[in-house]
């Protein structure tokens, strides 16, 4: 296990000199009884097995690939802490990209800290556990894999994974790395571009920085565009930074500024892209011009690295993949996709919906649901809040009837607070609260090209129309409306490329195509049908790519085009109605 994959900085919006990559070999341990705790693992110099880190042991390249239920594992490593790190009152964090579920951290046998949720990166400060040359870190995870206390998503809750269940993650799924700050720093950065006026508005968290200055210079490729200085009478700031030069951020021209805080010693480089998101009558409008979402929905499976990607090239490849067959954009369905993949979004100027993982949640739990889901979604916000490529937030997909609508209205309430200058889903597909969305979605699988067309019709005049959907429970439901305007799943028509190669387990929705040319004309008819129709601005395909037995992607799982990308491109790209 020698090779260490995924060395490259996993924060590029947030980027400082000193930090060090703990990617790579790990000592192992399940511990399916969750007996570690008493028999005091974190004192251990050792386990019996290794895995590569970042990967879950439910991966083949984690070097485990063990796809039972997994309750509780155990990591741990010696590192070498680097010179000077402890000088001048220095402070080293450690960083998890995301641990599923439960996670502790214990340095040299102490318990440093611990953090509840599977899908958010968090940081711990470490300094007063660690000394001088060699250290020890210790992280323990524990996570109930069947109960429906906690969000799973995609995650299978049966042995065999089937339908729209997949592999399961346990444990450390993103990248883990150290990073030393002087002993005054900054802590977060929050900006907010004004597309119109050719400004970004900052807001800066420092810690122990009263009486610093803060400088802030912006460049655009090169060319300095801003420069300021600012003093902090306490723990953050707020201003605002005009701009020499305006270059908008969209999708034909993802112009991204870069932009450089210094807070004494401190000092941390990031980006942003200027641009203004804004809905009318259901359209979306990226500064100021309509614009169609053509989406495909990515859920962030991968063959061998499951919940991981296995390079950075695999997270630039999808976008690039989906871009081919006209797409500009994507729900980032039922997960939350890791930094560095919003970064190749940013630069690429593909549209993203962030979701989150609700699926396992039994989101009529009361206090649980709150306490495993709200905070954590929160934290996605602000982890997530200045990637340009970011036009809307869905916490919520197909929710059951006892679905808890105080708790979809405090998940609005929260997320406009921060970010009232996004779209917001509540619920994707059903069970939607009134004043909980800016756009109305459904989800509809209906493979006659016909029926799906004359279902949507009224809109096109402006009337409503009645659309269906089936709830988790598999019982259809009507409901009418004129404010729908996004068909949020669409298609899922099974195809498996190699014939040799199907199985009984493998599905799509509704009836399948019998013939490559079936295929072709059923997905222009579907998206025609979309295109055409006045009412509808956005659209998201199911989906990018196959997944286990799912097989409805236009790519394979390994990513082999199943068809003729110009030809799929040439249906998805053309101008829509509302574009006219």
């Amino acid at each position: 296990m020698s090779a260490i994959y995924r060395t490259e900085h996993p924060r590029p919006q947030f980027v400082r000199k000193d930090w060090l990559c703990l990617n790579g070999e790990w000592d192992f341990r399940i511990d399916n009884s969750r007996s570690g705790l008493e028999r005091e693992f974190f004192k251990e110099e050792g386990f019996e097995d290794k895995i590569n880190v970042p990967f879950c042991p439910q991966s083949k390249l984690s070097g485990i690939e063990h796809t039972d239920f997994l309750y509780g594992v155990w990591y741990t490593r010696e590192f070498d802490l680097p010179c000077g790190w402890l000088d001048n009152g220095n402070k080293t964090f450690i960083n998890i990209g995301a641990c599923d579920y439960y996670t502790m951290v214990y340095i040299n046998g102490e318990k440093a800290g611990f953090h509840r949720g599977g899908m958010v990166s968090f940081s711990l400060d470490i300094t007063s556990f660690i000394k001088e040359g060699k250290n020890r870190i210790t992280i323990a995870a524990f996570d109930d894999e069947r109960s429906d206390d906690t969000p799973s998503g995609k995650q299978s809750m049966d042995f065999y994974p089937s339908g729209t269940m997949y592999t399961r993650t346990t444990g450390i799924w993103q990248s883990v790395w150290f990073e030393n700050t002087p002993s005054a720093y900054i802590k977060s950065i929050k900006m907010t571009p004004n597309a119109a006026e050719g400004e970004i508005n900052i807001e800066v968290k420092t810690e122990n920085a009263e009486e610093l200055d803060l400088y802030v210079k912006a460049s655009f490729k090169g060319k300095p565009m801003a420069e300021t200085v600012k003093h902090i009478a306490w723990d953050h700031i707020s201003f605002t930074l005009p701009l020499m030069e305006k270059h908008l951020w969209d999708t034909e021209n993802p112009n991204l500024y870069d932009i450089e805080f210094t807070l004494g010693e401190d000092k941390v480089t990031s980006y942003f892209g200027l641009r203004d998101i804004a809905l009318r009558n259901g359209v979306t409008y990226l500064n100021g011009k309509p614009i169609f979402q053509r989406l495909v929905l990515d859920q962030g499976f991968y063959p061998e690295g499951v919940y991981t990607a296995p390079t950075e090239e695999d997270l630039y490849r999808d976008i690039i993949n989906a871009k081919a067959l006209g797409f500009n954009g994507a729900r980032l369905h039922m997960k939350v996709f890791e930094e560095r993949f919003l970064y190749h979004c940013d630069r690429l100027g593909y549209l993203v919906w962030g979701e989150y993982p609700n699926w396992g949640l039994g989101t009529g739990n009361g206090a649980i649901s709150y306490q495993n889901m709200a905070s954590e979604w929160f934290n996605e916000i602000l982890r997530d809040y200045n990637h340009p490529a970011i036009i809307g937030w869905c916490p919520m997909n197909e929710t059951g009837h006892n679905v808890d609508v105080e708790l979809i209205r405090h998940l609005y309430e929260i997320t406009k607070a921060y970010d009232p200058t996004r779209l917001f889903i509540g619920v994707s597909g059903f069970h939607h609260v009134e004043g909980c969305y800016d756009m109305l979605d459904c989800h509809d699988y209906n493979q006659d090209p016909v029926s799906f067309k004359e279902r949507y019709a009224p809109l096109n005049e402006g009337k409503p129309c009645d659309y269906i959907h089936e709830t988790l429970y598999k019982q259809p439901v009507w409901e009418r409306s004129n404010k729908l305007c996004f068909l949020s799943e669409y298609g899922g028509a099974r195809w498996v490329l190699d014939a040799d190669k199907k199985t009984e387990g493998d599905w799509g929705y509704g009836n399948a195509p019998k013939t490559e040319e079936e295929f072709y004309e059923r997905y222009k008819l579907l998206t025609d049908a979309l295109l055409d129709n006045k009412g509808i601005s956005a659209f998201c395909y199911t989906q990018l790519y196959d997944i286990e037995t799912e097989m409805n992607g236009l790519f394979t799982y390994d990513r082999r085009p199943k068809f003729d990308v110009e030809r799929i491109y040439k249906i998805t790209s053309r101008k829509a109605a509302v574009e006219e």
